[in-house]
């Protein structure tokens, strides 16, 4: 008796699957992160105190790991690691500040949306790095999602609130292109990023650099603990874990872009939450954004020009 196996398809390489998985877990981590920002007003919060407790949680949880990680640092050039602190106080601050100045929905398109053209620009600035004419179709497709998303979202978003978005996308897109080069481990990574910035914080709130409930001592308990747990833990130390692991498995390019996916989640969950509208403006933008993310991951880069050294 003959038997006919059918051909199974071809299994995926494992660091394509945990790059992946690692990203699925950023973008539902980055919703959050905007959401949860775009609520401090009301939390009674203030951008110290969440930037206090955001970096506080992580460097508390991974304290045992410290001495390690500075002792890492010997061997970390400057300049790499002078990208890798930016996805700390300087991020963190440009995105509540964005936020506060606009809504959930834009803020969740304007930053993670820009940060694939930041990280191309970037990239041939610095290595002359080229893309194909697919790849560079999908970011205009981006790019439009962003100025649609600008042009017709309305609400008090103004010039200032949307450049301060862009350059928190820029800032973001430059830490990408450090993880692509550090020699830290993911932990680490996390590690010196919260150490640094909790210790700035701290020290702006002092000074009275930043305003502060937690040194007035009227902050609400509540509102600290949830935001410990949503940020601390979510954003701090699992969103920032994951994508590490995503760019070391995935390279810098598709994790870049495959962010921009969280508005969808971002701008979906505002609705109920907040009580933001989802007109048809955003609707536009969101579908250019979703569009030219799954053609420029769909694409494969050009490689005519290497990517930084991990």
């Amino acid at each position: 008796m003959t038997t006919f196996a059918l051909p199974l398809p071809l299994a995926l390489p494992r660091r394509t699957v945990v790059g992946v998985t690692a990203l699925a877990a950023v973008v539902a981590l980055w919703a959050s992160f905007a959401l949860s920002t775009r609520a401090l007003e009301s939390a009674g919060l203030t951008m110290a105190d969440a930037a206090i407790v955001r970096f506080a949680v992580p460097a508390a949880v991974l304290s045992p790991w410290i001495p390690r990680t500075f002792r890492a640092l010997r061997a970390e050039r400057p300049s790499v690691l002078a990208l890798v602190l930016l996805a700390g106080l300087p991020h963190f601050l440009l995105f509540a500040w964005g936020a506060h100045l606009t809504s959930a929905a834009l803020t969740g398109l304007l930053v993670p949306g820009t940060v694939p053209l930041f990280v191309a620009l970037l990239l041939f600035l610095r290595y002359r790095r080229r893309m194909s004419a697919r790849r560079l179709l999908a970011l205009a497709a981006i790019v439009a999602g962003v100025m649609a998303s600008a042009l017709f979202t309305g609400g008090p978003a103004g010039p200032g609130g949307i450049a301060v978005l862009l350059a928190a996308g820029l800032v973001w897109a430059a830490y990408t292109l450090g993880v692509a080069r550090t020699r830290l481990d993911p932990v680490a990574v996390i590690v010196v990023v919260s150490v640094v910035s909790v210790a700035s914080a701290l020290l702006l709130a002092a000074t009275g650099v930043l305003p502060s409930t937690l040194f007035s001592g009227t902050a609400d308990l509540g509102s600290v603990a949830t935001y410990a747990l949503v940020q601390g833990v979510g954003t701090g130390l699992l969103s920032t874990a994951c994508y590490v692991v995503a760019v070391k498995n995935l390279g810098s390019s598709l994790p870049a872009a495959a962010g921009a996916l969280s508005p969808v989640l971002t701008a979906i969950v505002a609705v109920p939450l907040l009580g933001e509208h989802l007109g048809p403006g955003l609707g536009l933008a969101l579908a250019l954004i979703v569009t030219g993310v799954a053609v420029f991951a769909l694409t494969p880069a050009t490689t005519n020009a290497p990517e930084p050294a991990r």
